[in-house]
């Protein structure tokens, strides 16, 4: 061994979420009890008193243990004087095995059995995305409504129902990772408001162009289609359709947040197309340099219309779907969303052409519009009976 050598060990961890639960009770002991019901290494064992009895071992002298309900978990009862309850606090250390919200759930089982309950709740430090919205499907599934809303809902309904705000207000932005790291980039389209949008699509500017706003008004379109399932699930009489309409409208989310993403990707794309013709080319070098970032920007720029078009196909099927089976008085609304989706897609197409037009490359040039030719005939074909069918129907 050299004392001049070394090793280091670099490893990563699940997330592990901090998070307690506050008790309408000022008591540790009920608090430790409720702990050791739910966290994974359970209670110790004892002869006679289960609470002051000796502890019982096993033939190597280690305690012998009832397991809690919860995998994961460490959790602990105290009291907290700030707040004068006392708590269960608990560290999730795979949100995956358990999440938060059967964590929370497993609680208010071993309260009801000990005569207490869950007053609200409190995350020390911040939490995953995936992990609210998971909690917001789960509480929106108990109370037998559709799951195809938003995320903004998702929260809501997580935030409400684990009592996340008992204790000082709950702000998404400030607790949610991902929410924190979307502050520190740029501003986005998406963020603006329908008539900032409006007005910047109106100004001087370049960008946001057609290819930013076919984006816009395919998610436009999808997000119809998605009204006409959440209407459709929430229509009394309809009950025992509600899990197939829940479905087409969760599909219809992820549509319209892929739709949404487009929106800003395709003016990053063009930015990306400038930011390359303003490259140096004083030395061959630097001219070389600039050409291939300028053909490549420029390739880039043309792959995300076509993956617009290719989004907003995906649309169709919820559309036919809410024309023959959703809510008759929303079946406007689904021929509008088909109506957005047939101008997504030649909007996009438009700009596949345009972008594809001076790339070097001509033979992926050549295949790229092969393929956006040939989706355009196809959807815009679907689309377009979608709407005579609603036509029909209204006739």
């Amino acid at each position: 061994y050299s004392a001049r050598s070394g090793a280091t060990v670099i490893g990563a961890r699940d997330f592990l979420i901090a998070y307690n639960i506050n008790l309408n009770t000022t008591s540790t002991r009920i608090a430790n009890r409720i702990a050791f019901d739910v966290r994974e290494t359970g209670r110790v064992v004892r002869e006679g008193n289960p609470f002051t009895g000796k502890i019982k071992t096993d033939e190597y002298g280690e305690p012998v243990r009832i397991p809690g309900t919860c995998k994961a978990v460490q959790a602990v009862g105290w009291y907290i004087d700030e707040y004068k309850v006392a708590q269960v606090s608990a560290n999730l250390t795979n949100f995956n095995i358990t999440p938060i919200h059967t964590f929370f759930d497993a609680v208010q089982d071993s309260c009801i059995e000990r005569g207490v309950r869950i007053t609200g709740s409190e995350l020390v430090g911040l939490i995953p995305l995936e992990a609210m919205l998971d909690a917001g499907r789960h509480f929106l599934k108990k109370q037998e409504r559709s799951l195809g809303v938003d995320d903004a809902e998702l929260i809501h309904i997580a935030v409400k129902s684990l009592g996340l705000d008992e204790l000082g207000p709950f702000d998404p932005q400030k607790k949610i990772i991902e929410y924190q790291l979307q502050s520190l980039e740029d501003e986005k389209l998406i963020q603006l408001t329908a008539k900032g949008l409006a007005n910047e699509t109106a100004s001087e500017s370049m960008a946001p162009g057609g290819g930013s706003i076919s984006a816009y008004v395919g998610a436009l379109g999808v997000s119809l289609a998605t009204m006409v399932a959440n209407l459709s699930a929430n229509k009394p009489g309809w009950e025992e359709k509600l899990k197939f309409f829940s479905d087409w409208a969760c599909k219809g989310q992820e549509i319209k947040n892929e739709m949404l993403f487009l929106v800003d990707e395709d003016t990053r794309s063009f930015n990306a197309i400038i930011d390359a013709i303003r490259l140096p080319k004083e030395t061959a070098e630097e001219k070389k340099f600039r050409l291939d970032s300028i053909e490549n920007a420029s390739q880039y720029a043309a792959e995300v219309p076509f993956k617009v078009m290719q989004t907003a196909a995906r649309t169709i099927d919820i559309i036919k779907a809410m024309i023959e089976n959703g809510n008759k008085a929303s079946i406007t609304d689904a021929g509008v969303g088909a109506l957005c989706c047939i101008t997504a897609i030649e909007g996009a197409y438009m700009n596949i052409r345009v972008n594809t037009k001076d790339l070097s490359d001509t033979n992926f040039a050549d295949l790229l519009n092969q393929k956006a030719h040939n989706l355009l005939q196809e959807s815009k074909g679907e689309l377009q009976a979608l709407v005579e069918a609603v036509h029909k129907q209204i006739s």
